[in-house]
């Protein structure tokens, strides 16, 4: 990687970490009042029409995958002529698809309180909140287009930095809307528009960076067609990941009630935040290994798989400790004591499976980046359809933990059975050196953070928001103390001789590839 792309790197992740962090702090402070000023019931439903308008991602049909994967591929080699092809194209088959999601949301708004168990008095709530949400998302589908485009030119930056300025502009206008008197309603406006006015930024920024034409003489048949052999792939690993986590809510929705799927929400949501830290990390490598498959450097996809993993493993393992440990304490501080019973075990539940999902985060972007995602794609796809059946058959005789013991069965299998033989076998590595190289290290420093949790639980369990601090900064400062030693040993992120270049480490598997 030159000093360059190393530099877009660091600003990428840095920028989305920053970003990330104003979302949790928001969110954290932002969630509670919004719960507290709504109720139960009218964030339960918040939650589920948010759950159902996530399932117009369907309507996606792996196209954004594809806006980055050969934005990225044209953009590399200064292919002009292709990259206007691809960005007409897309955002004709999007503004199409768009108009499509208007249609289903006007439709679903109309049957929406009789589908779902929804109190009488939020009926009309309910369908005017979906009509405002998924007026917003049929609107999103063809300005994402250029959010795609930024992808693929690694301009995570321009990203990170326009969802930062809508996330707080939407949190002080929420705080003034709920202080005024305001309901769900505005809430939903303010939530929706925000990202609207950040995406038009973006647009602006995009055509400033790549300066194509635009008009309909560039949508191209065949660019289109390519376009669809790749994304179709793309596809069935958005149905696998809408199956995965935003079934939940709906399952609840329509088995049990409103104040349930909060209850859930609130373990989830915690979880989702470690899934963003991570993403934010594990995005910089589709568009890395895009470029890197164009130009059959095996040895540059190999190092980024045990690096990147590394790397990933390295953010999650610490998270997963301090919500293991001190996740009741997280739930009591940010909504109160009355919802640990029923969220802190989703959250036990919910986190163990996630990391080791998350904890392999490289590898799935490597597979959608080299656009060998196909066996990938089967399987996450047939792992949604069994976390549905299972949520559905748990729920009745488990209630809420049902649901989230649907969600991990599934999911630790995949991970554990499948990914890391699969993109061993794709990449040519051998399975027990790539998992040593990847994880050693990660598990060693963690290891002191974890025995701190401990002793610091021993000795007094917090209940308030100082007392929690201090727990966290004390673990903090241990893990930072390992990091900081790897970083001085330079160990981290130095791999072998054997493994940058893939020689021999992996000599008796190239030869047997070859």
């Amino acid at each position: 990687m030159s000093k360059s792309e190393k530099r877009q790197a660091f600003k990428n992740v840095g920028s989305s970490w920053f970003s990330l962090a104003t979302n949790v702090v928001v969110g954290v402070l932002l969630s509670p009042f919004i719960l507290h000023h709504l109720g139960d019931a009218a964030f339960g439903i918040w939650v589920l029409i948010f759950s159902i308008t996530g399932y117009y991602g369907l309507f996606d049909l792996g196209i954004r995958s594809s806006i980055v994967r050969f934005v990225s591929k044209y953009a590399a080699v200064q292919d002009s002529e292709n990259l206007a092809r691809v960005i007409n194209t897309s955002f004709g088959i999007y503004s199409v698809i768009g108009a499509i999601a208007m249609l289903v949301t006007i439709l679903g708004s109309m049957y929406v309180d009789s589908v779902f168990r929804i109190p009488t008095e939020f009926f009309g709530v309910a369908r005017w909140l979906l009509l405002i949400v998924g007026a917003s998302v049929a609107i999103g589908f063809p300005l994402g287009v250029f959010g795609g485009i930024l992808e693929g030119l690694q301009r995570f930056d321009v990203l990170n930095w326009t969802a930062l300025g809508a996330t707080l502009m939407r949190a002080a206008f929420i705080v003034v809307a709920l202080k005024h008197g305001h309901g769900l309603l505005m809430v939903a406006i303010i939530t929706t528009g925000m990202p609207l006015i950040s995406t038009l930024i973006r647009a602006w920024i995009a055509m400033r960076q790549v300066r194509v034409p635009i008009g309909l003489r560039y949508i191209d048949k065949t660019t289109a067609r390519a376009m669809a052999n790749y994304s179709g792939l793309s596809f069935m690993i958005i149905i696998s990941a809408r199956l995965r986590f935003q079934t939940d809510e709906i399952v609840l929705g329509t088995m049990m009630s409103a104040a349930a799927i909060t209850q859930f929400s609130i373990g989830a949501r915690i979880v989702d935040y470690a899934n963003d830290v991570v993403h934010g990390l594990a995005q910089i490598f589709v568009p890395l290994s895009s470029q890197s498959e164009a130009k059959g450097d095996m040895a540059r996809l190999r190092k980024m798989l045990v690096v990147g993993n590394r790397a990933c493993a390295f953010v999650i393992l610490p998270i997963t400790a301090v919500l293991i440990l001190l996740g009741k304490a997280l739930i009591e501080v940010w909504v109160g004591p009355r919802y640990v019973t029923q969220s802190y075990p989703v959250l036990v539940v919910l986190v163990l499976p996630f990391t080791l999902l998350l904890g392999q985060a490289a590898s799935g972007r490597i597979l959608i980046g080299t656009g060998k995602h196909r066996t990938f794609g089967i399987i996450t796809l047939i792992e949604g359809f069994a976390n549905v059946v299972l949520s559905v058959l748990l729920v009745r005789p488990l209630g809420v933990l049902g649901d989230a013991i649907g969600t991990a069965i599934p999911l630790t299998c995949t991970m554990l059975v499948f990914m890391p033989r699969h993109i061993c076998r794709v990449l040519g590595v051998p399975v027990w050196t790539y998992l040593k190289h990847a994880y050693t290290l990660p598990i060693v420093v963690c290891t002191p953070m974890v025995i701190s949790l401990f002793l610091m639980r021993r000795w007094f369990v917090p209940h308030r928001f100082l007392p929690l601090l201090l727990h966290l900064t004390v673990a903090g400062a241990v893990y930072g103390a390992g990091l900081l030693w790897l970083y001085l040993k330079d160990h981290a992120f130095r791999l072998d001789e054997a493994i940058a270049l893939g020689t021999p480490v992996f000599a008796e598997t190239n030869a047997l590839r070859d």
